[in-house]
């Protein structure tokens, strides 16, 4: 290939020494120090450019520096996994000037003391071909290499290294890759590993498993640089631990599985999944299902096609007279964030709790709106016994889910009452929940269990369950009315909740129905609240009892009973007419109270949740019949399918914001 270039070649060192193992490596290094310094100081050269992180070009980069040759080193402060890192930052150390490929490079290699004026951030030379590459003539370059028969984005690449500092695993991982290769059944090029240690071991298992004479597979030792751009370009996917893999392939937006340690630490773009590691084929499998025939964007991470002209500039920029000694300087590291086979095998979850009037609960929610294991208490009567309640049931729900395999995205909690979100604070609550105004949820719960924490209003939570895994998925505009021991409720808009100015949006159950109605908990008359909650139904149903106008044939309350909701559905069922009457009003008043929301708000949908919603639909389907305007009487109601929408609702808080990609 060198001489295809055309360069003007002074001289031919052979210095590889055969034997594929660590002892053939060092000698090889040894045998090129022991030739390099006679041909330098027959060429002479002002400067010496040294590429990348191989061995060959350790030696290279001692003998230039021990004798006073100015030495430019290409794509060094990057980062990944084997003997090579070692290398590379040792001709790092070995270089009086830089050039690297990406921000992060850069920064490394300030951060490695090297003098900022002599680094130049070019991007890598082979994107200078890459990205004129991929409108070339592919269809023919697929033939020769996998058959006639191949179509684009239906055949694989591998290329797998042994990595030098753990040969035995790595050897183990090219067997298990291979065998993934076999189970899943497409055309693919492999290509041999290079000579390293272990190289032989891993041409061993090739021939082993037949995969020279496997119809499925293509196994060569060498692809021309033109030729490899298009067939990567236009691959189902790329296997391996080759750099290329992380660091060229990205440029086509070609789907990459990374294996093992040996490109640890490498920027990849969102191309790249990582299986560090694997005891079956089972994982390699899986991330092959998952990547092939995909297309991500192309990554620009490594270059933009003008690395070359930068660094021919920067050559000419280099005063031969400066002294060699360098200077110094300690910026910080920044860390690079990659995608691992790992996590999404990992059931992503979030820790949900409800603070309800009586019962505190905390589950473990799966991305599908799983409850996974679930975990309930009596909710305590002072402030600080239930922060301390809380803590300890979500630290204990935070440690099953590791036994789960499930990993926590981070905590949502709904409570009653007015809430800042953006805060995590209760701004104040219902008569339910005692000493529960001003309290700074987030903080002491995100303190112990070092997790992001999201905190709302209970019905705001309903709609969001609703939104994420009920009737409203997909919905642009709907209400939920959740019907309890109060009326709370949430609007979604365009897809987004309201919460309002004050954070008082939705608080449906204060809507007035009526100015001389009964008293509502919040102090007004007429809420739709004060007719229609369960407190309210409770209230209708004692003072019927109290004048034994409740019970009917084939109902009894025991002495020791409370009077509640329950006994005035029951009696109404059994034909009690007072009892049916009540429970009319109260839907004709949710009803109402519906309307209202109609001629505001204008949804397509409402979802009554709760217990009580199935005693009201017909009633307020009746009410927005004959009250609502015509225009808005197209609107659907229904009755929430969701068995638990207020868990199911804190657990959105946190799965909606901090998943990025679905697998």
């Amino acid at each position: 290939m060198i001489e295809q270039d055309d360069f003007d070649i002074h001289t031919r060192l052979h210095t590889i020494v055969r034997g594929e193992d660590e002892a053939a490596m060092v000698e090889s290094v040894g045998l090129a120090l022991v030739k390099l310094p006679d041909v330098l100081n027959r060429l002479k050269p002002d400067i010496m450019i040294v590429h990348g992180d191989r061995f060959d070009a350790l030696a290279l980069a001692t003998s230039a520096a021990l004798m006073n040759i100015r030495i430019l080193h290409i794509e060094g402060g990057e980062v990944s996994g084997t003997i090579d890192d070692s290398i590379r930052h040792a001709i790092t150390k070995l270089a009086h000037y830089h050039v690297c490929c990406t921000r992060s490079a850069e920064q490394h290699l300030i951060s490695m003391c090297e003098d900022h004026d002599r680094i130049l951030l070019a991007g890598c030379p082979s994107y200078d071909k890459l990205l004129s590459a991929k409108n070339k003539d592919y269809i023919g370059v697929i033939r020769i290499w996998l058959g006639e028969d191949v179509k684009p984005r239906d055949y694989i690449v591998a290329l797998q290294h042994p990595v030098t500092t753990d040969i035995k695993h790595s050897i183990k991982m090219f067997e298990l890759t291979l065998d993934a290769l076999i189970s899943f059944n497409k055309r693919t090029l492999v290509l041999f590993p290079n000579i390293d240690a272990g190289s032989k071991e891993m041409v061993r298992v090739m021939r082993k498993k037949g995969i020279e004479h496997h119809p499925n597979f293509r196994a060569v030792k060498h692809v021309p640089f033109d030729q490899f751009i298009l067939l990567v370009a236009h691959a189902g996917c790329m296997i391996g631990n080759s750099s290329c893999g992380v660091r060229e392939v990205g440029a086509f937006g070609t789907p990459v599985i990374n294996l093992g340690t040996r490109q640890t630490g490498r920027e990849t773009g969102e191309n790249v999944l990582h299986v560090r590691d694997a005891d079956t084929q089972d994982k390699i499998l899986q991330a092959l299902h998952l990547q092939f025939g995909k297309q991500y964007p192309c990554s620009k991470i490594y270059g933009d096609g003008n690395a070359v002209p930068r660094i021919l500039k920067f050559l000419k920029s280099i005063d031969l007279k400066e002294p060699l000694q360098k200077k110094f300087c300690f910026p910080p590291v920044k860390e690079s964030i990659s995608q691992d086979i790992d996590h999404i095998m990992e059931t992503q979850s979030a820790l949900a709790v409800d603070l309800g009037g009586t019962n505190l609960r905390v589950a473990i929610v799966s991305m599908k709106g799983e409850i996974v294991k679930k975990i309930t208490q009596l909710n305590p009567k002072t402030f600080e016994d239930r922060i301390e309640l809380i803590v300890k049931m979500c630290v204990e729900a935070a440690s099953e889910a590791v036994n789960l395999n499930c990993r926590i995205l981070g905590v949502g909690i709904s409570t009653g009452g007015r809430v800042n979100p953006r805060e995590g604070i209760v701004l104040h609550s219902t008569k339910l929940i005692q000493e529960w105004s001003s309290v700074d949820l987030r903080t002491p719960i995100s303190d112990s269990l070092h997790l992001p924490v999201w905190v709302d209003n209970d019905g705001n939570c309903a709609a969001l369950a609703e939104r994420k895994f009920g009737h409203g998925k997909g919905v642009e505009n709907f209400v939920t009315l959740v019907t309890g021991t109060g009326i709370g409720g949430g609007i979604i808009h365009q897809h987004e909740l309201i919460h309002g100015s004050s954070f008082c949006a939705a608080e449906l159950g204060h809507i007035v129905v009526s100015l001389d109605g009964p008293e509502c908990l919040c102090g007004g008359h007429g809420c739709i609240e004060a007719y229609a909650s369960g407190i309210a139904l409770q209230r209708e149903a004692k003072k019927l009892h109290d004048e034994d106008l409740l019970l009917v044939e084939g109902m009894t309350v025991k002495k020791e009973e409370v009077v509640s909701a329950v006994h005035l559905i029951q009696a109404a069922k059994l034909g009690n007419a007072k009892a049916d009457n009540i429970l009319r009003t109260a839907g004709t008043a949710l009803g109402l109270g519906v309307v209202n929301i109609l001629h505001t708000m204008n949804p397509s949908l409402v979802i009554l949740s709760g217990v009580l919603a199935s005693h009201y639909i017909s009633t307020v389907k009746d009410v927005i019949c004959h009250q609502a305007l015509p225009s808005a009487q197209a609107v659907d109601v229904v009755v929430s399918n969701l068995a638990d929408p207020a868990l199911l609702g804190a657990a959105s808080l946190v799965l909606d914001y901090t998943t990025r990609r679905t697998y």
